[in-house]
């Protein structure tokens, strides 16, 4: 990938993965709108935003009548439009993101890549404020929540032109984006959670202290939750550089056990702090991550 950003913008095959990941998210939510009969987020919410002295011909019902009570002069009210939410979403880029191939049905990276910018598409299509960032063991990009027309471009592009490297270390990355996020709102994390999960409950309570909603969507290949292997196969580490080849039957019930153990906790950390867990295989339809944050959205709307 070539480190120069108006180069790598130009580069075709970063055009075309952007042109393919745009079109695929776009296929992707507008069919699965479709399949709702109504949409419980359409619409703006309304703000205060300053007075100024009634005119004729302004509707008298936005006439603030304790002010003239008090000045002896009408004013109107005046509103702004914001956006219904602000939602950062935090995408896991490090190695172990990368296992799985076309053949296979595609990467976690590619699976995690597409839900992140349909769920973009989505939000902004509401009218929402949605922002990325992608992390490995440090902030690799972020590109701040926001509404405005080419919001979803940024981040379509970004996503297009990242390469999964590094390992996984959320505790500073994410102690400074909690720090740093001044406006309250949804946090999504995009990982497969391949971290010390002491760490990751501490980390993720840094934005519940700071007011956020958070919820984690827990991205896995199919072959890691189904261990497929039934020859002989060599198994490298994505993220440790260490190997092993062995018979695989020999030890899929207990790696199998080991895997429910780990999502187990997972769910566990997510649960005893109040964030919504979506465990997501890359053989689900991405319809069905949709549907679950559409979910999270509509319970945190009762509460």
């Amino acid at each position: 990938m070539n480190s120069d950003p108006s180069r790598s913008y130009l580069d075709p095959a970063v055009l075309n993965r952007v042109k393919s990941l745009e079109l695929k998210a776009r296929m992707v939510v507008e069919g699965f709108i479709s399949g709702l009969h109504k949409s419980p987020y359409n619409g703006y919410s309304v703000e205060f935003a300053a007075y100024r002295e009634y005119v004729p011909g302004d509707e008298v019902k936005h006439i603030d009548w304790k002010r003239w009570a008090r000045a002896d002069k009408l004013y109107i009210k005046q509103y702004e439009e914001e956006t219904n939410m602000s939602c950062s979403i935090l995408f896991d880029c490090s190695r172990s993101m990368a296992y799985g191939q076309e053949e296979e049905g595609g990467s976690k990276f590619d699976y995690a890549a597409t839900l992140s910018a349909s769920l973009a598409y989505l939000l902004q299509s509401q009218q929402d404020a949605v922002g990325l960032v992608t992390f490995d063991t440090e902030i690799r990009k972020r590109i701040p929540a926001g509404s405005h027309p080419n919001q979803l471009r940024q981040i379509v592009h970004h996503l297009a032109e990242t390469e999964p490297s590094q390992e996984t270390d959320v505790s500073d990355v994410f102690r400074s984006l909690a720090n740093s996020m001044k406006q309250r709102g949804l946090v999504v994390v995009v990982s497969d959670c391949f971290v010390d999960l002491d760490t990751l409950e501490t980390s993720l309570r840094q934005f519940q202290f700071k007011g956020h909603d958070v919820m984690l969507c827990h991205v896995m290949h199919e072959h890691e939750l189904s261990f497929p292997f039934t020859e002989n196969t060599r198994f490298r580490g994505m993220e440790q550089h260490q190997e092993i080849m062995t018979e695989p039957r020999a030890l899929r019930r207990s790696y199998l056990a080991a895997v429910e153990r780990f999502l187990t906790e997972v769910r566990r950390v997510c649960s005893k702090h109040d964030v919504d867990y979506l465990k997501l295989s890359t053989a689900d339809p991405l319809e069905a991550a949709l549907a679950g944050y559409m979910a999270f959205r509509q319970n945190r709307g009762r509460k």
